[in-house]
């Protein structure tokens, strides 16, 4: 997939409701849940270690990013790419980002093999993310509007015309109101107010 020209990405809106997937008596708990960064995985991790505190293996896969550019697989103990490596491939089919998936082992006994534990992963992974909801947000660019007030009118009539968003507004001596743009909007809206009289536009860095 190219994400270069997006504007939007997948994600899920709220964690998963839990599920399980037994096979030859070990079993199998799978979560989704959305983060921002890595210090949230490592909470949600943390969380279900202290949960399931009696399990084996506690594997995971993470992506981030509204370009989908940042992820990892983590087998925790289990036999080289036969966890965290088929739970990715599930983040990948559903194609979505700002989440991770974790599924939690309880050894049953049985060993399974490298082929029965990447089939057990996989789906558990797939269905903590069928047990998901699937959302999709726009990637924004932000700027800054600078104006005095007495065009104020004008401003927010393009603002409604354009069904642009705004993040902040403070209106002191001079208004300066911080809006969100859909990334594929950006350099048309840019031009919109950069040729607007009196009216001040600035994008905001990394946005």
């Amino acid at each position: 997939m190219d994400f270069s020209e997006k504007d939007t990405y997948r994600t899920i809106s709220k964690p998963s409701k839990e599920i399980i997937y037994k096979d030859r008596g070990s079993k199998f708990y799978g979560y989704a849940f959305p983060v921002k960064d890595e210090e949230a995985v490592k909470t949600y991790l943390e969380t279900l270690k202290k949960q399931h505190h009696n399990a084996r293996h506690w594997c995971y896969a993470w992506q981030l990013g509204a370009d989908y550019s940042s992820y990892r697989a983590n087998d925790d103990g289990e036999p080289s790419n036969s966890a965290g490596m088929p739970i990715y491939g599930q983040i990948q089919s559903f194609e979505v980002t700002n989440i991770v998936v974790v599924v939690v082992r309880y050894f049953g006994g049985t060993k399974l093999g490298v082929g029965g534990l990447i089939q057990a992963y996989k789906t558990a992974a797939q269905q903590a993310l069928e047990a998901s909801k699937v959302v999709t947000r726009t990637i924004d660019v932000s700027f800054f509007l600078t104006f005095e007030y007495a065009e104020m009118n004008t401003v927010m009539r393009l603002i409604k015309e354009e069904n642009i968003k705004i993040v902040k507004q403070d209106m002191e001596l001079k208004c300066v109101f911080k809006i969100a743009v859909r990334k594929k909007e950006a350099n048309r809206v840019f031009e919109l107010f950069n040729n607007t009289y009196k009216v001040e536009i600035k994008q905001l860095e990394n946005s």
